[in-house]
């Protein structure tokens, strides 16, 4: 099966001690979003985790425990963006995060490692021109070091606005301009742009609109294929494979005004005090009233075909 981390918060930059005592306890508890008295309990072993997704804007605190990862297959998405601490109060500086991915593809391989530049949102600071500009730099700073760039365009919802409301939406001229110099940046630098959640548009100019996180990634990562069950997709627009997530909402330190999975600050603060790195929880302890149940577990990799088979992305 596979196991993310990095849907609801960032894992390896925040709570990377707690993460690896869950491996070495060999396994997490996990509440249920919208039901938080509903506990899953997921096995932490190689023998039925096939791959462990990632998703951070700062792995640097997960390198020095990377051999305990070994046994796992493993992707990484690193999500490194223009923004300042305005945008981004406590990502850190970016050309530490450049170098902790370029570092981090050396361990688990370029085919394990993707690059996300999202979400792009227009303001009076951050126009086109300047994305453009960043967007080669970083590009060049990677190259080599993986082959996926992932990109999105923010999505103002209610509570986006709300902590946001200088973020222009992106008009279908400037999507359309942003895809297309991304594109041929990319070729450039040897990496395929994926827009997420983006629909088609792109894909005349040569992006992969198949989605970010699929079966497909997670095949190119472990170099074998999977079995994996049909899952409905989080979203109708979303191709991505997410089921199996250990994180929590309103638990991320970036505290990123743009931010999806967070409510506000005070919320994230007063979760963050309730992190204890040796419970199996993320936040807080099980509690009697809870109900936990065994998640159903099994290796999805396919016996039948070997690892020297051609994978399409």
């Amino acid at each position: 099966m596979i196991i993310n981390t990095g849907m609801r918060t960032d894992i390896p930059a925040f709570y990377s001690d707690w993460f690896i005592n869950r491996l070495k306890a060999g396994f997490v508890l996990v509440r249920n979003p919208y039901n938080p008295r509903l506990v899953t309990r997921y096995r932490l072993s190689p023998d039925v985790v096939d791959l462990i997704g990632f998703c951070t804007k700062n792995p640097a605190p997960m390198l020095p425990h990377m051999d305990l990862l070994r046994p796992y297959g493993q992707y990484w998405f690193v999500t490194i963006t223009p923004y300042g601490k305005e945008i981004e109060p406590h990502v850190p500086d970016k050309r530490n995060v450049l170098e902790s991915f370029r570092r981090l593809s050396d361990t688990v391989g370029v085919d394990s490692m993707g690059w996300r530049y999202d979400p792009i949102f227009i303001s009076d600071e951050y126009s086109v021109e300047r994305h453009i500009k960043a967007f080669d730099y970083m590009a060049k700073a990677l190259s080599g070091y993986t082959r996926t760039a992932v990109i999105s365009f923010i999505d103002l919802y209610e509570k986006t606005r709300r902590n946001f409301p200088e973020a222009w939406q992106v008009t279908a001229e400037q999507r359309l301009l942003l895809g297309k110099t991304f594109i041929e940046i990319g070729k450039q630098y040897g990496m395929t742009i994926r827009p997420c959640g983006e629909g088609n548009e792109l894909a005349s100019f040569g992006a992969d609109c198949s989605g970010c996180m699929t079966i497909a990634t997670y095949e190119q990562a472990l170099h074998q294929r999977l079995k994996i069950p049909k899952s409905a997709p989080a979203r109708k627009e979303c191709a991505c494979y997410l089921g199996g997530d250990i994180g929590a909402y309103n638990t991320c330190g970036h505290l990123c005004r743009y931010c999806y999975a967070n409510y506000d600050a005070e919320t994230v603060r007063k979760n963050m005090t309730m992190h204890d790195p040796k419970s199996p929880l993320l936040i807080g302890h099980l509690q009697p009233e809870d109900q936990v149940h065994e998640a159903r577990q099994e290796s999805w990799i396919d016996p039948q075909i070997g690892m020297d088979l051609p994978l399409s992305m």
